[in-house]
């Protein structure tokens, strides 16, 4: 099977990584810098989900993703240190009026195709990936996560309920802003 899919991946962060694969999320936001440092360009490529994920990024995620209309799989449903799939990156560009454009620059996508997840450690830009490794562990905070005494409510049994948080969740690798 690993012989019929691209040689090459991108390394996406989930729940990013399952709203690519879902077909809701079109681009893939970078830095010019990573674009060109990557080499990434347009083709086919084998989509990995990151195998890091902090309690902080997927409440930002959550949050995020319902403002676009989606509900995102719970934390321990969400596969990590994995291929997830392949999809088409069918440009770069640096303007779009795209909800999910938000950066510099990003890669245009198309034709998600989701696979069984297939054990193998990431790399920064485009990488050509090896089977290896096992999935990322899940996380004690992970099946906790919308317990009552957590700070969001429970989204997988009520997924047209907002997501519940005390505060809008802080974006991750930013400050939360002062008024």
């Amino acid at each position: 099977m690993d012989g019929d899919l691209p040689h090459l991946a991108l390394s996406v962060r989930q729940p990013w990584a399952w709203t690519i694969i879902a077909g809701h999320k079109r681009i893939e936001n970078r830095s010019l810098g990573s674009i060109r440092a990557g080499r990434m360009e347009p083709g086919i490529i084998c989509l990995h989900a990151a195998s890091g994920l902090s309690q902080r990024e997927y409440n930002w995620g959550v949050w995020r993703l319902h403002r676009h209309g989606v509900a995102a799989p719970r934390p321990e449903a969400l596969p990590r240190g994995a291929i997830i799939g392949t999809v088409g990156v069918t440009g770069i560009i640096t303007e779009s009026d795209s909800e999910w454009f938000g950066g510099e620059a990003g890669l245009t996508l198309a034709n998600p195709q989701s696979i069984q997840p297939i054990p193998c450690p990431g790399a920064l830009g485009y990488f050509r990936w090896q089977r290896g490794g096992e999935l990322s562990p899940i996380r004690p905070w992970m099946r906790k996560w919308d317990a009552a005494t957590g700070d969001a409510a429970a989204p997988g049994l009520f997924d047209d309920l907002v997501p519940s948080f005390r505060e809008v969740p802080n974006r991750p690798g930013r400050s939360r802003k002062t008024s």
